[in-house]
């Protein structure tokens, strides 16, 4: 017995130690980024990781699998219990959870119960990775036999677990009222057995379940399955910005000789600690429109390739392994590891994101290494460079003269804020509401909605400018700055309270992104604007659409800034009008192919994000394709256009499907 201790307090102990080398290496790996205060707010972050991460709700978007995972996730947790008691046994010979006294029958039941479920749960998750294999786990490699590896020892710990239970049983002559229901079915095995034939067995079953759950915990930093260590902190310290939200660079700091990321070094350590976390689930890459439709962009990829070079970077002897692939030298990880054509595949719609089980961010580091390539190595895609010289001459991504932005208004007597400084509402018309000639008829069906309302409004005309959004996330913060900052300046020298727009990215951007240049302003998006004043009475739908419109949800309006059911209640308030949703809707709803920018360049593999998503509307069967978006608007016309279906459908906006059902006399103030 002596013997027995003195193994275990070495095995144990010796594990733990090892456990600490290992942690404190991943540690030193976070230290090679650059800093972040993450630290904020610990009670909001609390309450992120009871939902997430304990309550385990993203997983749960994909019910089969997300039911699969909590259980294993929920029975470890509760199991603790179980795995404490048996190496407190060890460190206490004898030592036992009998002190619970009227406690201890039902806890034994919820182990027993917990550890079947576990079982099934394993026996599932095999079932999906070998035999019904969803696209996303159809992986080969060290992935697979990683994720096999783990799931054997999980069932494997189970399997011991519940043998010391049953040994037990026999040994003490004790059930504990029938609580160990699932240990008792493999008592049978060892009744005929004589007393000391099941000590040991049980010493095989204990010795084998200690050391599974000590190798189980050591193997843990050198796998895929690091997510189980890492799961809940990079929960906790997932950004409590709003969702999108880019950081700031400081265009004007001393001694900065480099902007953007090309390689781990110039990522934060949160980012860093993404890369640890990644479970190589492939639910941000199932999701990602690019990928889905035969981009080389795949979202899972790049955080990989974060961790891979993140290795490379600590373990430098590494790189000599490489041979031919690496050539002996030190890759980075912009080139060495991922492409520009995988950055500007992105379309920056946050899907990734919203499915990613474990709050990885990976858009912000897409964004970083567009931001190296443009700002330090003037590298972007030819048509890019268009846009940029209009931006900066004209303040719009188009060629048009920024003096003629106000001539979509022409006869409708709408205001200046220069001659109409008290106007309750600025309405920020945007580049596309001021220029694009199918766009500008939404800005005038807007201002005869707001008209019949008796909505005190005004426009900047020629002295607004871009919001800044598509050079942004384009990488071209030096110009996106310099707008946005002239833009406050316009915006705070009048006084501005309230801002309406019709445009998602001038929505999501002048909300989320302007307080960091000390701009604050309440700002609403045109379907939550209108549905307030159809909410008040201030203007009622009263003519019947007798049609069936399906609504295609803008990424900005509803994954950034959560707005799914404020356009939806507009066009349900118009009589005789039939809403339908799409297979993907709302939060799981595919990007029209637009954002980050990709409104400007064209698509030059696979099939164009604008035609999948056009199907899928189409495939409803609608008379109107609802937008709330001007890229969306663009990209579903061009969409409708390119399947020839001009003649059975329109695209058209709620403000427009609205306009056309409103009461003719306009509603008091």
């Amino acid at each position: 017995m002596l013997l027995r201790n003195w193994i275990f307090l070495a095995v144990f102990f010796g594990s733990l130690l090892a456990f600490a080398y290992s942690v404190l290496r991943l540690m030193r790996g976070l230290r090679i980024g650059t800093a972040e205060n993450r630290f904020d707010h610990p009670w909001q972050r609390l309450k992120k990781v009871l939902v997430v991460a304990m309550g385990q709700s993203k997983i749960l978007r994909e019910p089969v699998a997300g039911i699969l995972h909590a259980l294993i996730f929920w029975g470890f947790v509760i199991l603790l219990t179980a795995i404490l008691e048996a190496i407190a046994e060890g460190l206490l010979p004898g030592f036992s959870l009998e002190f619970l006294g009227p406690v201890r029958a039902p806890l034994a039941f919820l182990q027993d119960l917990v550890a079947g479920l576990v079982m099934v749960a394993v026996i599932g998750a095999l079932v999906r990775r070998y035999i019904t294999r969803p696209a996303r786990l159809q992986v080969e490699g060290r992935s697979q036999l990683d994720a096999t590896l783990i799931l054997v020892a999980i069932f494997l710990i189970m399997v011991t677990m519940l043998g010391q239970f049953a040994t037990r049983m026999v040994m003490e002559q004790h059930d504990l009222g029938g609580a160990r229901f699932l240990s008792a079915t493999l008592v049978p095995l060892f009744l005929a057995a004589d007393y000391g034939t099941v000590v040991t067995w049980y010493g095989v079953f204990w010795w084998s379940h200690i050391v599974l759950v000590l190798a189980f915990l050591n193997y843990l930093p050198y796998s895929k399955h690091l997510h189980v260590l890492t799961s809940l902190p990079n929960v906790y310290f997932s950004s409590l910005q709003p969702r999108g939200a880019l950081k700031p660079l400081n265009l004007e700091a001393e001694n900065v000789e480099k902007f953007g990321a090309s390689d781990v070094t110039d990522l934060t350590w949160k980012q860093l600690l993404d890369g640890y976390t990644c479970t190589e689930c492939g639910r941000c890459t199932a999701s990602c429109p690019a990928n889905l439709t035969g981009k080389v962009l795949s979202p899972r990829k790049i955080i990989m390739d974060v961790r891979k070079r993140l290795h490379e970077k600590q373990f430098p002897a590494a790189v000599q392994a490489l041979g031919a692939e690496g050539g002996g030298t030190e890759r980075l990880l912009l080139e060495g590891f991922v492409t520009p054509q995988e950055l500007w595949a992105c379309t920056t719609c946050m899907a990734c994101v919203q499915e990613c089980p474990v709050n990885i961010e990976h858009v912000d580091v897409i964004v970083e290494m567009r931001r190296n390539l443009v700002l330090m190595e003037s590298r972007f895609p030819p048509e890019v460079q268009t846009v940029f010289r209009n931006l900066e001459n004209n303040f719009t991504p188009w060629a048009f003269s920024s003096s003629t932005r106000a001539d979509w208004a022409e006869g409708l007597d709408v205001p200046r804020m220069a001659d109409s400084p008290d106007a309750e509402i600025l309405f920020w018309v945007g580049c596309a509401g001021s220029y694009d000639a199918r766009y500008k008829s939404v800005s005038r069906a807007l201002v005869r909605l707001m008209q019949k309302a008796g909505v005190r409004f005004a426009i900047l005309g020629s002295e607004e400018k871009c919001s800044g959004d598509s050079p942004r996330r384009m990488g071209n913060e030096y110009l996106a700055q310099i707008l946005m900052k002239d833009n406050v300046a316009t915006l705070n020298r009048y006084g501005v309270k309230r801002i309406v727009t019709a445009c998602p990215h001038c929505f999501n951007t002048l909300k989320n992104e302007y307080p960091q240049f000390g701009g604050s302003y309440e700002v609403l998006h045109h379907s939550s604007f209108l549905r307030s004043l159809l909410r008040d009475g201030r203007i009622k739908a009263g003519e019947s659409a007798d049609a069936t419109v399906t609504y295609h949800d803008s990424c900005y309006l509803g994954r950034y800034n959560s707005l799914y059911d404020a356009p939806r209640s507009t066009l349900q308030a118009v009589p005789g009008l039939r809403l339908v949703e799409m297979r993907r809707s709302r939060s799981r709803g595919l990007c029209c192919g637009a954002g980050g920018g990709r409104m400007w360049m064209e698509e030059h593999e696979g099939k164009r994000i604008n035609v999948e998503r056009t199907e899928e509307a189409l495939s409803t069967h609608p008379d109107v394709i609802g937008t709330a978006c001007p890229f969306c608007m663009t990209m579903m016309n061009d969409g409708v256009k390119a399947k020839e279906a001009g003649d059975q459908v329109q695209v058209k906006d709620i403000a427009e499907i609205l306009l056309d059902a409103v009461e003719e006399e306009p509603k008091a103030s």
